[in-house]
């Protein structure tokens, strides 16, 4: 398995529009064989990060996602509305492989 860590810096004033970017990627992760563990946002105090968090059980799955969702035309949707709206200045993506205990 492969989990993908995004790291995002938020525009305070776009939390909404934000918000309503993330609600369009939790339907489409799972679309192309991931799974969405969510997006947690900005909750109390001054903070421009929110983070989204999903899985692919491969490398491989994830890289094949990232071809066959690029053509896809409501991912399309999802990225002119980030653009559109400004809702975020950047991210970074970082990936991750499970150190699980071994069972018993």
């Amino acid at each position: 398995m492969i989990t993908c860590y995004l790291r995002y810096e938020v525009r305070a004033d776009k939390l909404a529009e934000f918000e309503a970017y993330g609600a369009m990627w939790l339907e489409l992760v799972p679309r192309f064989g991931g799974t969405h563990h969510g997006y947690f946002l900005p909750s109390e105090g001054a903070s421009d990060v929110a983070l989204a968090i999903f899985s692919f059980p491969s490398l491989a799955a994830y890289e094949q996602y990232r071809r066959d969702s690029a053509l896809d035309p409501d991912v399309q949707k999802a990225i002119a509305f980030a653009r559109e709206t400004r809702c975020f200045v950047r991210y970074e993506r970082s990936f991750f492989r499970p150190l699980l205990p071994k069972p018993a």
